[in-house]
């Protein structure tokens, strides 16, 4: 093997590893960057707990706060991301459970077929109003949809479903079995395909408006073909 083929590659770990010995030595650019890349993950996992966007971001700095002042407890035993998220996961919980002592966590109904939810596409924003408003409209009946899922479902669902972690890496995070964790998916899946389906129906009506420039732009092309200065 020649010698410019024989470079070392760092290894996401390695990287890792690097930033957490830079942090632990208070370098600010380490910090952003751990920051950087884990903000969105615990911010869903948060608002996914506690429904309440400001609770959520109060979460999302007493975990950074926690993790960087005892950073000296992380072990590399799992990533730095699955750390994290346990600390945010638990700060959230805690939350919760002092406004609402009465949960029990080991009571919630398990079991459900395999069902898929609908699958909307995410797409930017368009520029016609009438899909943007579409567009937000299906948003909000889906956002609106999962904060109404049980807490112990719709934590499993953010997890999986729309922060992309495996059954592994979600069960160590809830401390529940990995078939406890497939379970609860497919209960959750079940539950908010049924809540769409039945908050879909108006918003589908309007779902394919023909108004505002669209429909200017067609009258105008009407207009000028039959001799009109539209």
């Amino acid at each position: 093997m020649q010698q410019g083929q024989a470079r070392l590659v760092a290894s996401p770990r390695h990287d890792e590893a690097d930033l957490v010995r830079r942090a632990r030595a208070r370098d600010e650019a380490a910090i952003r960057a751990i920051m950087q890349t884990n903000n969105r993950r615990l911010y869903r996992i948060a608002r996914g707990i506690l429904r309440n966007d400001s609770e959520a971001e109060d979460v999302v700095q007493e975990t950074y706060v926690r993790a960087f002042t005892h950073l000296e407890n992380f072990r590399g035993d799992s990533s730095l991301t699955t750390w994290l998220a346990r600390i945010a996961m638990n700060e959230a919980l805690g939350r919760l459970r002092r406004q609402r002592p009465s949960i029990d966590w080991t009571t919630l109904e398990l079991g459900a077929p395999n069902a898929q939810i609908i699958q909307f596409p995410v797409s930017a924003i368009s520029e016609d109003p009438e899909k943007s408003m579409a567009q937000r409209e299906i948003q909000h009946v889906v956002e609106q949809a999962v904060d109404e899922l049980p807490e112990a479902f719709r934590i499993v669902f953010i997890t999986r479903v729309i922060e992309g972690m495996n059954v592994e890496e979600t069960a160590e995070i809830l401390d529940l079995k990995p078939e406890t964790v497939k379970t609860r998916l497919h209960r959750a899946r079940t539950m908010l395909r049924e809540n769409v389906e039945r908050k879909i129906g108006p918003v589908v009506m309007e779902a394919f408006p023909f108004a505002g420039k669209r429909c200017e732009r067609l009258t105008n092309a009407v207009l000028r073909r039959l001799g009109f200065t539209a």
